[in-house]
This record gives C-alpha cells, structure tokens and sequence, in this order.
C-alpha cells in the first residue's frame, strides 16, 4: 500500500462457536491475519473497521506500507519480525516468499485458505477450525514447487494483545517434569526448542500469556500448545513498534523439497484466569479418551505397577504373591514392567527382542496372566519399541536399523531404531502384534528412554503410522505414553494415548507440584499418578502413606511398590484411600479442575467441582484438595477463596480425613468441621474465602467434600 494511502481493500471471516469468535482479515489480498480471537462479537459489528485498528500507523525511519501480522508473515509485506515461512530458490539462495491469497472456503466448520506465491515457488492452505471447548485450532501445508525448498514452516502466526505481558511457560529434568517459570515480554525474542526428536522433559509445547493481574480463577490469558511429539520451535516475541507474536512449528534442521504439514496448533483464550484455558485443554484431551473408551465398565482401572517392587529380578511366584497382595488392596490392572522379555537382566542387553525370557518365564506368561485375571484384574505389559542395545539379537541381525549418524553416544546403554525405514516398522508391528495376539492383554506402557541424535520429524510422524496399525488392529488395547516419565506429554501423542506417565519420580512431593502444575494443559485422568514405595528411589524421602495415597486419588491412581513392604497400618490407610477414589473417580474425571489462589507457597490447593448449571440445585458438589508441601511462615493455615460453586447454593461440607490431622497444632479448635463433622456454608461464602482449613504439617494432603442441600434440609 502507498505511502498516505488509508483506502485499504478487505475482506473478513468469521468463526463463531459458544461464547467465542475468531476473525480473520485479508488486506489487499494478502495472507490472512488473525484480527481478534476472544469474546463472542455482535452480529453487528464493523470487521473491516477492526481489521484496520489492528495495524499501527507508520512513523519515520519505518517501512511505507501499513504491515499486518499475517498466519504466514513475510518480510515482503513489510513485517521485520520472525517469517512464518523460509524458503529457498531453485538455485539454493535464500528466498522471500511472496503470498497472495488464492482462494478461501468454510465447509463443515473449517475454514480454509489457499495461498499461492507470485513467482509459483510454493503454494499453501491453511486449515481453521473453532470448536465447542472455545479451542481455535489451525494448521498449514506447504507444497513447494519444482525446484524449490522449505526450511521453517509455522503451524501460524498470532498477535499477542498488548495486555499479556507475561509469558508463562514450563521447563524441568528427569524427575523434575512441569516447572513453572516465568517472564514479561521485552523487545527481541524469547524461544523456547526441543532438538531431542521427542517433547522433552524441559520443553512441554505451550505457553500462556497472561494480564498483569491474571491468576488460578479471575484474569484474561491466551494459552497455545502445539500438538506434536517430535522437535519443535516456539517463538514468543516483540518488535519494536511493540507489536507480539507467538509461532509454533517442528525444530527440523536443513529443508525439504517434499509436501510439509505442520502439526496442528490449539489456541484458547480466557476472561476468568487459568482455570478457564484449562478447562478448553482439558475438553481436547478427554475427546481423544472418550472413543477409546467409552465402552469400558471401568474406564480409569486402579493400577499396579511392579517395576519398583522388583526391577529385573521377574519369579512368576513373587509376581503371583504381589499380584494377589495388590489386588487385596484394590488394584485393577496388573502391569508387568521391563525385563520380561529374552536375556533381559538388566539394561545393557536385549532391547528389540521382544520375546517372552523363558528362564524366567517357563511355561511363558500365561499362567501369571491367568493368576491376575483370577483376582479380578487386568493385565498390561510394558514395552520400548523405538529402542534397542547393541547386545541384541536385533542389533546383530540389522545393524543398518539404527538411527542417527555413526559415533554417536550410547543412552542409557541404547540407540533408537529408525522408523521410517518400513523394514522396522513392520518388525515393530509384528513382534507386538505377537504378544498381544497370544494373551488376554489390553493395556501397554509405551516407554522412549532416550533422545535421538539428529532425528527428524519423520521419525515422529513414522511413530504415529505405528501407532495407528496398532490401534486399527487392536482397538481394545490401550496404551500409555511414558519416556523416562514425562519425556513425552503433549497433544500429538494424546491423539494415539489414554494416559501419559507425567515422571519417574513417586516423591508425593513432587508428583504433587507437577500434577498441580501439568493440570493447566493435561485432564487430571490422563495423569498417571502411583504410591511409591516407603522410600522413595529417586529422592530417597519417606513420607507418610496417608499423603502419599492422597497424592495419587487426585489423579489416575495406581501402585508401584513391593505391596508386601506395607505395616497393617500402612495398607489399611491406603486400602482407605484407593476406595474412595474408586467411588469418586467418576465424579472426579467428569468435573472442572479448577486451581485456587493461595497465599502460601506452600499450599496447592485445587477444587473439583461438578459441571451443572444453575438448575442443578440439590445435585451440586465439590471435593477440595488442600496439599501442604512444607511448613507455612505463619502458624495458622491461611484461608483462600473455593471456585466454581453456585453463590446462591448451601453446601455441606465435610473433613473427610480428620485422622491425618496433627494434634500438636490443633489442640484447640474452632468448629466441629475439624474433628470431621458436617457444616454448612453458602457457595458466595466459600467462594468469599469463608473456610479456614485445620493446621497442617508438611507433607500433609486435607480432603473436603461438599455437598449442594435444597433449602429446608436439615444438616
């Protein structure tokens, strides 16, 4: 557009859905533009007057054109913050893709647009879609053209409201998964790579950015997660007409003459805090569950695991013991970890010979089978496919099988296997085709112990093709995503999975900041949470059993101890908890998660309150978990405002754990909710901050449930 010029030619698009609406713009013909993305707009209003409040005047020492922030912006329309597209010529130099827009479509909801470039290098369409969680999701497609190549392609490109300042993001290690850090936008980019080949512990794919006064419940936030299990790339930044983007995309080093399709990018926004953002991820999460499961009596098994009772050391007598101690205590599914398979005695050999070890296992692993399903429980198994030692029959027979480039180094004494190679993949689809065809198992553990060298996104969209066979082939068999724990939790493998292994760590300490802290992306059901032994094998802590179990019944819970380790005390305690869960687990993974504000660093408070509306009166409830991790700089519990209730509604509400109560520091109390007994407050009074909450000791889980009363009901 000419210097001066205000005569701008547009056109505009609209998503409308719930209480959201989503407005795309192109100027002059140009890639669209996400103009605004948010509250529900009236019918009514002015989109092209909207679309041109979006750009900024220009000022001296500026490009002339007034420059929007396209979905694939280009230097050439005059944008000097990061493209959403390289590009290089025929000749191998550099390119500045030049896109107009070609065509624009809605069909079944999704609106597409195609781009082309002037000097036919590449061509694009873009994929939009805004459902009913308020979730905006989008993906694009790049096709080059003979000749050329593409490096960088962005899964889009968005405004970032001046408002969200913050960025709100997670790192962590092993053991240490979903650490919360955060940090305000600057001029210059804040980026944030995964070049392991898979998530990584340290690099979940989304980020929220939040208003200054944003918190758990009250507060406007965006949140972008890209759902992709391979290397990816995000890009949060500010150029200096103060201006902000956010762009996702797969971290592939070099470019491709091929066909590129971005992995899908989910957007939520919300007015009423974190909470809100979450609940839309937490609808994306349970839509992948819900098919896979939906014809399950029990959808959530209480598991046990037995890979910290016995590591490597499998008796099918031992096993049959703790199998048959497990279930005594309300364990549903039987999981048999690592080492069950041919020479496995530890981890230096044998991966990728995935046949039963008969030195072990005899008489193969039916009659363990048959002794968990006599108990009444399910059996897993657990494997590693994309692995495998050198000292392997495997390795031996292909040594060509291997990925990445020769010299690299050993992890945890393993390489990984090429998937795109068709020979392992049909390998892969055999030998677990072969276990699974020959027992009754309906359950694996998915494991991904260590990173690639130089891997490439074709190995991650080789592992979702292995994945699909597998499902097409066995529907009823669940699996669970695990790499050395949370090394790959995100939205591209939840579309394959009903469960993701968030750590290695069972430290209930842990576990409970990184579950409270996973909850803003991933529902509290997919969350596999597990009772560690007495001491903890990656901290070396002893806590409370009482804690310990709380821990878990706030997630998907299971066990992963030697269950023969537990004083009488120590397995009527958890016997306790597994039955509550088990009576309130439907609740549980049906209603909102919703996080509190605290005072105390050292509280995570969360409330999980039922999704009926208004008329729902007499059939509302909640149950409040209230984790103290260390000891609070005060004496008294601070009291904090509940969420989510009906203000109009009485609730009676109950301590249902009085006995994990320490009497040093309730010697006097205030009210009978306290010792346990039932009280009755107002939803405006909970959520004004009524309830105060005994004293805790560190390591100390307090469980309240609340229950809605018609008017007149006595307490």
């Amino acid at each position: 557009m000419k210097k001066g010029q205000t005569s701008i030619a547009l056109s505009c698009w609209r998503l409308d859905e719930g209480d959201r609406t989503a407005v795309f713009a192109s100027f002059e013909g140009s890639t669209p533009c996400l103009i605004h993305f948010g509250a529900t707009l009236p019918d009514q209003e002015d989109l092209s007057l909207l679309a041109r409040l979006t750009l900024p005047n220009t000022a001296g020492g500026q490009l002339d054109p007034l420059t929007p922030l396209s979905l694939i912006p280009s230097a050439i329309e005059g944008w000097q913050g990061h493209p959403g597209l390289s590009l290089l010529s025929a000749a191998g130099q550099p390119a500045t893709p030049d896109l107009v827009l070609a065509d624009a479509a809605k069909e079944n909801g999704i609106l597409t647009f195609t781009l082309s470039d002037r000097l036919d290098r590449v061509s694009l369409t873009l994929d939009i879609n805004l459902d009913d969680a308020g979730l905006l999701s989008l993906s694009a497609h790049a096709t080059p053209q003979t000749g050329s190549q593409i490096g960088w392609l962005c899964a889009g490109a968005f405004p970032i409201p001046d408002r969200l300042s913050r960025i709100l993001d997670h790192g962590g290690r092993w053991t240490g998964e979903f650490q919360k850090q955060e940090r305000l936008f600057a001029t210059g980019q804040h980026v944030r790579e995964s070049r392991e080949g898979r998530t990584g512990h340290a690099h979940f794919p989304g980020a929220a950015f939040l208003a200054e006064d944003c918190g758990e419940t009250s507060g406007e936030c965006l949140g972008v997660s890209l759902a992709w299990s391979g290397g990816h790339r995000m890009i949060a930044e500010e150029i200096p007409d103060g201006r902000r983007q956010v762009q996702f995309g797969v971290a592939d080093d070099g470019v491709s003459d091929q066909p590129i399709s971005s992995p899908t990018v989910h957007l939520a926004w919300s007015k009423d805090g974190l909470n809100g953002l979450s609940e839309a991820f937490h609808a994306l999460g349970r839509r992948f569950s819900h098919d896979k499961l939906k014809d399950r009596a029990v959808p959530r098994p209480v598991h046990y695991n037995c890979w910290e009772a016995i590591y490597f050391r499998h008796s099918p007598e031992d096993l049959k013991q703790i199998a048959s101690r497990a279930a005594d205590l309300g364990a549903e599914r039987f999981v048999l970890d690592d080492g069950w398979f041919k020479g496995r005695n530890d981890d230096t050999t044998s991966l990728g010979d995935w046949s039963i070890d008969r030195n072990k296992y005899p008489d193969g692993l039916t009659p363990l089978i048959d002794h968990v399903q006599s108990l009444g429980m399910r059996f897993g198994i657990w494997f590693e496919p994309e692995m495998v030692n050198l000292d392997s029959d495997l390795a031996r027979a292909h040594p060509d099988w291997l990925q990445g480039p020769e010299g690299q180094p050993a992890g945890r004494q393993q390489y990984v296997l090429d998937l795109t190679n068709s020979g392992v993949s049909d390998y892969l689809f055999d030998q677990i085709s072969a276990i699974l065809s020959e027992h009754a198992i309906d359950y694996i553990k998915w494991d991904h112990n260590r990173i690639l060298t130089g891997g490439t996104s074709s190995q991650t969209v080789a592992l979702y093709r292995l994945l699909e066979r597998l499902e097409a082939a066995f529907p009823d068999v669940e699996i669970e995503s695990c790499a050395s724990g949370g090394g790959r939790v995100d939205f591209g493998i939840l579309g394959h999975t009903t469960r993701v292994w968030l750590s290695d760590s069972n430290d209930a300490l842990e576990r409970l900041r990184m579950q409270h802290e996973a909850s803003r992306w991933i529902a509290p059901e997919i969350q596999g949470s597990h009772v560690g032994p007495r001491t903890c094998h990656t901290s070396g802590r002893v806590l409370p059993m009482a804690f310990r179990a709380w821990v878990a019944a706030q997630r998907h819970m299971g066990f992963e101890m030697d269950p023969r380790e537990l004083t009488a005390d120590e397995a009527a305690t958890l016997k306790r908890v597994t039955s509550w869960f088990k009576a309130n687990r439907d609740f549980l993974f049906s209603a909102r998660l919703l996080r509190l504000d605290t005072e105390d660093p050292e509280v995570h408070a969360e409330v999980f309150a039922s999704t009926g509306d208004d008329t729902n009166e007499g059939n509302d409830r909640f149950v409040l978990f209230h984790g103290q991790t260390g000891a609070p700089k005060q004496i008294a519990t601070r009291p904090y405002r509940l969420a989510g209730l009906r203000s109009e509604a009485f609730y009676d509400i109950r301590l249902i754990n009085p006995e994990d109560l320490p009497r040093t520091l309730n010697q006097n109390v205030s009210s009978p909710f306290s010792k346990g007994e039932s009280v009755r407050l107002s939803g405006a009074a909970l959520m004004a901050g009524a309830l105060r909450l005994p004293n805790a000791f560190p390591a100390t889980m307090l469980v309240v449930e609340g229950q809605s009363v018609r008017p007149g009901v006595q307490s």
